[in-house]
């Protein structure tokens, strides 16, 4: 990855890469879909969510697939582009993507809950380390049915991953920031979870 830089003169394009990454991630892919699915404001079903997880308690499948890949897809975006102006604006860029999600500026700042834009965006900085973030995350889910447990496993096995397959540390250090922003928006699953009153997944909650 980068070599060290000279804030002086980099934070201005920092900066924008953080504000492109950050319009993209927030983007509010589950709620424009299920509206134009004629389905009203997911925010008021289930969860209140605006992710994949909550999309597919509404009975279609189709509907939070799509959600999964573009939630997916925009953190994706945000790399690929940041990438051509270099290392440091696809890192910044990716942290900005999750945030937009997590705030996003449309929705009054509250968002989902990262994690397909989370998995995006370590598919576009390291294929390998987000290809085992997603494998994490199928492998916990076939065996839990818990996406929320499925969730805080993929993403805190990111930075152990970006250590041991890339030994990079500003990868280490984006993963682990990540994966604590993931962790604190999901802090009603964890508190379930440890009540054992966390839903499975495709389980309608009230």
């Amino acid at each position: 990855m980068p070599d060290p830089i000279s804030w002086e003169f980099a934070w201005p394009y920092l900066a924008t890469a953080l504000a492109g990454g950050y319009l993209l991630g927030s983007l509010p892919f589950g709620l424009i879909l299920t509206r134009l699915a004629g389905l009203g404001d997911v925010r008021q079903i289930g969860s209140g969510n605006i992710g994949a997880t909550n999309v597919l308690r509404t009975g279609r499948k189709g509907l939070a697939a799509a959600t999964l890949l573009l939630d997916a897809g925009k953190g994706i975006a945000a790399v690929l582009i940041a990438q051509i102006w270099g290392p440091d604006m696809a890192l910044v860029a990716a942290l900005g993507a999750v945030v937009g999600h997590l705030f996003p500026v449309w929705l009054g700042f509250k968002g989902g809950k990262g994690v397909a834009t989370a998995l995006g965006v370590f598919l576009a900085l390291s294929f390998p380390v987000g290809a085992a973030c997603c494998g994490v995350w199928l492998l916990v889910a076939l065996v839990f049915r818990m996406s929320s447990l499925a969730s805080l496993c993929s993403v805190a096995a990111a930075p152990l991953l970006s250590w041991f397959l890339l030994a990079d540390l500003q990868m280490v250090e984006l993963t682990a920031a990540v994966a604590a922003l993931v962790w604190w928006r999901h802090h009603p699953n964890i508190r379930r979870l440890l009540k054992g009153e966390e839903p499975k997944i495709g389980q309608k909650t009230g």
